[in-house]
């Protein structure tokens, strides 16, 4: 079975300005943006914002596994 088998598509985006600066993926189910998992390096956070209520604990938990796999831990200077 694959490990990440309930997430349809996700991208590895980067986000400078608009108030944060970092790194993360964007989980998607169609056109629809689900959550995401960001690593913001100026407020040296790791963030799940969900943009849509209720979300399957087994997607959270995949999407968080795929941002340790795809996206480097440390903070960027």
């Amino acid at each position: 079975m694959d490990e990440h088998s309930k997430i349809e598509k996700y991208i590895v985006a980067s986000d400078v300005g608009s108030g944060r600066d970092g790194s993360g993926i964007e989980v998607y189910s169609g056109n629809d943006m689900l959550l995401e998992v960001f690593r913001d390096d100026t407020k040296k956070t790791r963030e799940v914002p969900l943009y849509k209520m209720e979300l399957d604990l087994e997607l959270v938990e995949q999407a968080i596994a795929l941002f340790k796999k795809e996206i480097p831990w440390e903070f960027q200077e």
